[in-house]
């Protein structure tokens, strides 16, 4: 199962553009929601989430942080967000963030020797704890993939797909969608 955590003040095209691509791609994806079903991202769009955190019970194959502020805030300070962030490491599988939200992964020292990207700030880039940081859209390294912002939600999401549907899969979902893939 593929769960992308939502938080009050995520970025709504962050949030929801991996599961449309995903899902065009034929995975499944539950959207979590952390604080509460009813979520409110951002620039005042209303999402109800699909699960509560307690509800997100089956195997992660994939755990999605959208970025925005204070969503990532909201996040980090999440119990259930570590919860579901262990539960992934546990099950073997995949962490991505976009955007702000990298900053949960590298607190906690999952991005410590690992190539990685967020948004272009200091302020999220000091917290990508002992990462290599890189300054281009969308990284990954083994079971990581970080995005540096909302310009890079496409190829984040094509590339998720890439990971979890296959090359062929993501190639063809991008092509419908005129987007470039990323190599």
């Amino acid at each position: 199962m593929i769960y992308v955590l939502l938080a009050d003040g995520c970025e709504e095209i962050e949030a929801l553009t991996p599961v449309d691509i995903l899902r065009r791609g034929g995975c499944e994806v539950r959207t979590v929601g952390i604080t509460g079903r009813d979520v409110t991202g951002s620039h005042g769009i209303r999402i109800t989430a699909d699960l509560l955190p307690e509800e997100a019970t089956d195997p992660v194959d994939l755990l999605i942080l959208p970025g925005g502020i204070p969503g990532a805030d909201h996040l980090d300070a999440s119990v259930e967000t570590d919860r579901l962030i262990q539960k992934t490491l546990d099950e073997n599988g995949r962490l991505a963030a976009i955007c702000a939200a990298p900053y949960v992964l590298g607190k906690r020292g999952l991005l410590a020797g690992k190539k990685a990207t967020c948004y272009p700030s200091e302020k999220f880039r000091s917290r990508l704890l002992n990462a290599e940081i890189l300054d281009c859209p969308v990284v990954t390294d083994g079971n990581v993939t970080t995005a540096a912002g909302m310009g890079a939600a496409f190829a984040f999401s094509v590339e998720l797909l890439s990971l979890m549907a296959g090359r062929e899969v993501a190639g063809k979902i991008a092509s419908a969608a005129l987007i470039e893939p990323s190599r």
